[in-house]
């Protein structure tokens, strides 16, 4: 795979992150997208707590007593307490949600899923503005203004990877909302001349070799 430069720069809708490169490992590297339709990984996406942007935070704390009680964890425990500075974060800087018992402390643990998604789906929230853009964009993820895919899909860790649709075509929607359609316009058209590259490239070492011909 490789690193693909693109013609400008692509500003997330809170000003960062910016993309401005993409590793195409995400238009081929796959994983069971169906999340709340599968059976067998318990979760294991939810096993640790997960990088937040601290804007994020007092969003989910200025939900007060209601999603307290939904979330079923008293405030204070949600978050580690280390800050940390990193310009990819919309705030510029970003803590970390809590992991207990193995699972993060806002997941499911009667159930399935986030919390935060399900309490704003049922709220009729916006769940971009709640839930780490993190979780809601994995198994892809940006990394020195790169969309690269998540580590858990590149070593194989992540117990769905390998069996269904493409990395991004799981997560274009969420690229669109956060990124613009711009910019999936762009990753459409560079994922369809590789995939014709690679149909080229399979074709030729089918054919038979002829005179005049070289490999």
């Amino acid at each position: 795979m490789s690193i693909i430069a693109l013609e400008r720069n692509y500003p997330s809708i809170f000003a960062a992150p910016v993309i401005r490169a993409v590793d195409t490992a995400i238009f081929s590297l796959r994983y069971f997208t169906r999340c709340m339709a599968c059976g067998f990984c318990n979760d294991q996406c939810c096993s640790y707590g997960v990088d937040i942007d601290l804007a994020n935070m007092e969003r989910l704390r200025s939900l007060g007593p209601s999603f307290e009680t939904f979330a079923g964890v008293p405030q204070a425990e949600w978050f580690t307490p280390e800050i940390v500075a990193d310009a990819e974060f919309p705030s510029g800087r970003h803590g970390r949600t809590r992991a207990v018992d193995g699972k993060c402390v806002f997941a499911d643990r009667k159930g399935r899923g986030c919390k935060i998604h399900a309490y704003c789906l049922e709220k009729d929230l916006d769940y971009h503005l709640y839930k780490p853009m993190v979780s809601t964009l994995f198994p892809l993820t940006f990394e020195h203004g790169v969309l690269v895919p998540s580590p858990e899909v590149v070593d194989g860790s992540l117990v769905c990877s390998g069996d269904g649709p493409p990395v991004y075509e799981g997560m274009r929607d969420e690229v669109a909302h956060y990124f613009g359609g711009e910019l999936v316009a762009k990753l459409d058209a560079l994922n369809a001349k590789l995939l014709c590259i690679e149909r080229n490239e399979t074709l030729e070492s089918t054919l038979p070799l002829r005179e005049g011909r070289k490999i």
